[in-house]
């Protein structure tokens, strides 16, 4: 991870301190190594059924902790991403054909991790006539037969736009479906240069207007440039578009090359937006420094239930 240059702003609380040098990352941002028993575990299904994770090639900071609890989200369609999204460490340029095999692989290792709750997503697949929405429903379908009563949520990509594909994976009838905004619209040129803010807003309400009857999910990273109410629209927007749960964590980027960080927001920033988020009306909404789309995925559907 890297750490950058702080610009000057103040913003309805939300402050910034210039400097010549570079932030240092703050304490709470830092995350124990463990490497115990259970992590080698988890690694070593995962290497013998041939599988990736996003918790690997996304470099998430909360791997050691998930994979000691004998969890991970899966990644399918391979490791390489038809786009190039400047926050993401996940390698991009022309990626393989599905393999044909990797839905009922992930089935397996759910089965062996003795998972309750799965979650799945993919790299972006544009080179796919149907964004890889087929292998989505092929994995789902595998997972609730192999094991049976786990949860599933889905973490899609936009599909282009293309709904139908879209309804492929809804067929298959997720638990959840997540589909994440990442930053809000005026940063969209410059962090997701390919994605379309109002399209990915679209995905979640044509996913209800599709008759989609379980939890939307989206979620959004800080730390990008953002200003607070810029964050406060997106939430809105998000709710306009019938989002039920919201995420909210640090952006940290992988490295020098990567978007840079603008500024770390204080662990009380990030409850305050959840407050926010509360009062805007979704049904549950985790926001601290290390939230990622899928971290504690299961704590927060029963959250959201329970709210």
């Amino acid at each position: 991870m890297c750490d950058n240059y702080v610009p000057d702003a103040k913003l309805d609380g939300f402050s910034h301190n210039r400097s010549s040098k570079a932030a240092r990352k703050p304490l709470h941002l830092r995350v124990r190594v463990s490497r115990g028993p259970e992590y080698h575990s988890v690694k070593s299904i995962l290497r013998g059924l041939g599988l990736h994770t996003v918790c690997e090639e996304a470099g998430c900071p909360n791997i050691y902790e998930c994979f000691e609890a004998k969890t991970a989200t899966f990644l399918i369609l391979g490791d390489t991403c038809t786009r190039n999204c400047r926050f993401c460490r996940v390698g991009s340029g022309k990626p393989l054909p599905p393999n044909p095999d990797e839905p009922m692989h992930v089935a397996n290792a759910a089965a062996k991790l003795g998972l309750r709750y799965v979650v799945i997503t993919s790299v972006t697949r544009d080179d796919l006539i149907d964004g890889g929405a087929s292998s989505f429903a092929e994995t789902i379908e595998a997972v609730r037969f192999t094991a049976p009563g786990c949860i599933v949520e889905v973490l899609v990509p936009d599909f282009a736009g293309d709904w139908r594909a879209l309804q492929q994976v809804l067929e298959a009838a997720p638990d959840v479906l997540n589909h994440n905004i990442e930053t809000v619209p005026r940063l969209y040129p410059a962090v997701r240069p390919v994605a379309e803010y109002k399209r990915s807003l679209r995905l979640l309400s044509v996913a209800k207007e599709q008759g989609f009857g379980g939890s939307t999910k989206s979620g959004i990273m800080v730390g990008l440039g953002e200003e607070r109410s810029e964050i406060i629209d997106s939430l809105i927007d998000l709710r306009k578009h019938d989002c039920d749960i919201v995420t909210i964590g640090q952006y940290l980027a992988p490295s020098q090359y990567h978007f840079p960080v603008t500024r770390y927001y204080d662990p009380s920033e990030f409850g305050e937006l959840a407050s926010i988020g509360m009062a805007l009306g979704f049904s549950h909404v985790e926001s601290a420094p290390l939230v990622r789309s899928s971290y504690h995925a299961m704590e927060q559907l029963e959250k959201a239930c329970d709210e």
